[in-house]
């Protein structure tokens, strides 16, 4: 089943095609939809009135807070030194590595195929760029974009007139 029995999903929440993801141990708020091919994992939490969009990964402790948008085929990294062996040869199982986590805070949105690394904070209502690689933390507001991802604009308006 590709929904399992420990997934948490709170009233209101939509899964658009339930035989077409992969969710697991983790929590759904109200509200929140989650489009087709998306794999949440463990020990993950999504806030109330999310959208994550089609193709979309996230890992295993990985928290989006209420209100956030994760845009199409964005993907959640938890490891920095990924490997499949250790250097004895071993096959890594889950004592040789350290889960990190990430943040995205309230309003935030994540652009489509966005790559997000570990231990990272998306601050409150920032945008990241379409194809952007988070490699450090994004401040509230901000605006992020490219390979690694920098601080190009804000998405704080004015409250003059238009110019």
């Amino acid at each position: 089943m590709p929904i399992k029995a420990d997934v948490v999903m709170e009233a209101g929440a939509v899964v658009y095609h339930p035989d077409l993801v992969n969710l697991y141990g983790c929590q759904i708020g109200a509200g929140t939809r989650i489009g087709t091919f998306v794999e949440i994992q463990s020990d993950v939490v999504i806030g109330r009135n999310c959208k994550i969009q089609s193709h979309s990964f996230i890992c295993s402790g990985v928290t989006i807070a209420d209100e956030v948008f994760v845009g199409h085929g964005v993907m959640f990294t938890n490891d920095r030194f990924p490997a499949a062996a250790n250097p004895d040869g071993t096959l890594q199982t889950a004592a040789d590595w350290t889960c990190l986590p990430t943040l995205v805070e309230r309003g935030a949105s994540i652009g489509s195929h966005a790559t997000i690394l570990p231990d990272i904070t998306v601050g409150h209502h920032a945008l990241v760029a379409a194809g952007a690689v988070v490699t450090q933390n994004v401040p509230p507001h901000a605006i992020v974009a490219g390979v690694p991802a920098r601080i190009i604009g804000s998405t704080l308006r004015s409250s003059g007139p238009a110019p």
